[in-house]
């Protein structure tokens, strides 16, 4: 079974990124080196602070869009209950 994440990373300029993958510790890796999504490229490094885990990608990527949508405040508390 693969495991669908939905993940928040903070950048070095304080921004949140959230994005999704099935393979986690990869994926922030790649954010790191600077080989991620466009948007965490010149944000580096950045820290991995909050993931869920999900049975199926249609699950996960609801779960990312509703994410993305919270206000920068919304998404600290999301942060800070992990």
């Amino acid at each position: 079974m693969t495991d669908h994440v939905v993940y928040v990373l903070e950048c070095a300029d304080g921004s949140l990124y959230t994005g999704y993958t099935t393979d986690l510790e990869r994926r922030v890796a790649e954010h790191d080196a600077g080989e991620g999504a466009k948007y965490t490229r010149g944000r580096t490094p950045v820290r991995l602070r909050y993931h869920e885990r999900f049975e199926s990608k249609s699950a996960a990527m609801s779960r990312e869009y509703e994410i993305k949508q919270l206000s920068r405040a919304q998404k600290e508390q999301l942060i800070d209950l992990e």
